[in-house]
Protein backbone atom coordinates (compact mmCIF):
# COMPACT_ATOMS: atom_id res chain seq x y z
CA UNK A 1 0.00 0.00 0.00
CA UNK A 2 1.44 3.08 -1.31
CA UNK A 3 -0.32 6.68 0.04
CA UNK A 4 0.19 9.75 -1.67
CA UNK A 5 -0.68 13.00 -0.14
CA UNK A 6 -0.88 15.21 -2.88
CA UNK A 7 0.55 14.78 -6.39
CA UNK A 8 1.71 18.78 -5.95
CA UNK A 9 5.09 18.63 -4.56
CA UNK A 10 4.77 21.66 -2.90
CA UNK A 11 0.98 21.00 -1.48
CA UNK A 12 2.03 17.38 -0.06
CA UNK A 13 4.86 19.25 1.67
CA UNK A 14 2.28 21.51 2.95
CA UNK A 15 0.35 18.60 4.55
CA UNK A 16 3.22 16.38 5.07
CA UNK A 17 6.33 18.30 5.96
CA UNK A 18 7.81 16.46 2.85
CA UNK A 19 7.38 16.59 -0.74
CA UNK A 20 5.88 13.51 -2.50
CA UNK A 21 9.52 13.26 -4.47
CA UNK A 22 10.60 9.67 -2.62
CA UNK A 23 6.39 8.28 -2.82
CA UNK A 24 6.92 8.37 -6.62
CA UNK A 25 10.20 7.39 -6.51
CA UNK A 26 9.49 4.50 -4.43
CA UNK A 27 6.39 3.94 -6.92
CA UNK A 28 8.78 3.73 -10.21
CA UNK A 29 11.17 1.36 -8.19
CA UNK A 30 7.97 -1.05 -7.45
CA UNK A 31 6.91 -0.58 -11.06
CA UNK A 32 10.63 -1.41 -12.64
CA UNK A 33 10.48 -4.91 -9.94
CA UNK A 34 6.43 -5.59 -11.17
CA UNK A 35 5.70 -5.34 -7.44
CA UNK A 36 2.14 -5.17 -6.91
CA UNK A 37 0.78 -1.85 -5.30
CA UNK A 38 -2.25 -0.75 -3.22
CA UNK A 39 -2.55 3.19 -3.83
CA UNK A 40 -4.38 5.32 -1.68
CA UNK A 41 -5.42 8.78 -1.44
CA UNK A 42 -7.16 10.23 1.41
CA UNK A 43 -9.89 13.37 0.40
CA UNK A 44 -9.72 16.33 2.93
CA UNK A 45 -12.12 19.01 2.10
CA UNK A 46 -10.68 22.20 0.88
CA UNK A 47 -7.00 20.49 0.50
CA UNK A 48 -7.26 17.45 -1.92
CA UNK A 49 -10.05 17.65 -3.42
CA UNK A 50 -9.83 20.02 -6.08
CA UNK A 51 -10.74 18.40 -9.33
CA UNK A 52 -7.53 19.26 -11.35
CA UNK A 53 -5.03 18.05 -8.95
CA UNK A 54 -7.25 14.32 -8.40
CA UNK A 55 -6.97 14.14 -12.02
CA UNK A 56 -3.45 14.68 -12.61
CA UNK A 57 -2.83 12.55 -9.85
CA UNK A 58 -4.60 10.04 -12.00
CA UNK A 59 -2.42 10.87 -15.18
CA UNK A 60 0.77 10.57 -12.95
CA UNK A 61 0.02 6.90 -11.52
CA UNK A 62 -1.61 6.08 -15.08
CA UNK A 63 1.75 5.36 -16.31
CA UNK A 64 2.24 2.42 -13.69
CA UNK A 65 1.41 -1.06 -14.44
CA UNK A 66 2.15 -2.73 -11.02
CA UNK A 67 -0.95 -0.48 -9.50
CA UNK A 68 -3.60 -2.98 -8.88
CA UNK A 69 -6.10 -1.07 -6.34
CA UNK A 70 -7.04 2.59 -5.76
CA UNK A 71 -8.65 3.32 -2.38
CA UNK A 72 -10.08 6.67 -2.21
CA UNK A 73 -11.45 7.54 1.47
CA UNK A 74 -13.14 10.73 2.73
CA UNK A 75 -10.94 12.22 5.80
CA UNK A 76 -12.02 11.49 9.32
CA UNK A 77 -11.10 13.66 12.43
CA UNK A 78 -10.77 10.85 14.68
CA UNK A 79 -6.60 11.74 15.11
CA UNK A 80 -7.54 14.93 17.11
CA UNK A 81 -7.78 13.15 20.18
CA UNK A 82 -4.31 11.06 19.68
CA UNK A 83 -2.87 14.58 19.39
CA UNK A 84 -4.09 16.38 22.28
CA UNK A 85 -2.98 13.30 24.35
CA UNK A 86 0.61 14.39 23.16
CA UNK A 87 0.42 17.49 23.54
CA UNK A 88 0.76 18.64 19.98
CA UNK A 89 -1.62 20.83 17.77
CA UNK A 90 -3.66 19.16 15.54
CA UNK A 91 -2.37 20.51 12.02
CA UNK A 92 -6.31 19.76 10.26
CA UNK A 93 -8.08 21.46 13.20
CA UNK A 94 -11.95 22.69 11.94
CA UNK A 95 -11.87 20.74 9.09
CA UNK A 96 -15.17 19.07 8.67
CA UNK A 97 -14.88 15.10 7.59
CA UNK A 98 -15.55 14.30 3.92
CA UNK A 99 -17.75 11.86 2.76
CA UNK A 100 -18.37 8.59 0.77
CA UNK A 101 -19.69 10.84 -2.02
CA UNK A 102 -16.70 13.06 -1.92
CA UNK A 103 -14.39 10.24 -1.79
CA UNK A 104 -16.49 8.51 -4.92
CA UNK A 105 -16.46 11.68 -6.83
CA UNK A 106 -12.35 11.87 -6.17
CA UNK A 107 -12.07 8.38 -7.07
CA UNK A 108 -13.75 9.00 -10.47
CA UNK A 109 -11.30 12.43 -11.52
CA UNK A 110 -8.24 10.14 -10.59
CA UNK A 111 -10.20 6.90 -12.82
CA UNK A 112 -10.54 9.43 -15.74
CA UNK A 113 -6.82 10.93 -15.06
CA UNK A 114 -5.46 7.53 -15.39
CA UNK A 115 -7.29 6.46 -19.00
CA UNK A 116 -6.54 9.58 -20.27
CA UNK A 117 -2.62 8.76 -19.52
CA UNK A 118 -3.60 5.01 -20.86
CA UNK A 119 -5.24 5.83 -24.17
CA UNK A 120 -2.31 8.29 -24.77
CA UNK A 121 0.38 5.09 -23.94
CA UNK A 122 -1.46 3.09 -26.22
CA UNK A 123 -2.28 5.18 -29.22
CA UNK A 124 2.08 6.37 -29.00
Amino acid sequence: MLDIKHIDPKLHKKITAQDNERILQFLAYLNKIKKPVWIRHVVVPDLTDEPKWLQKLGYEIGNYTCIKALDVLPYHSMGISKYKTLGLAYPLEGTPDGTKEMAETAKNYILSGMRIRRQQEYYR
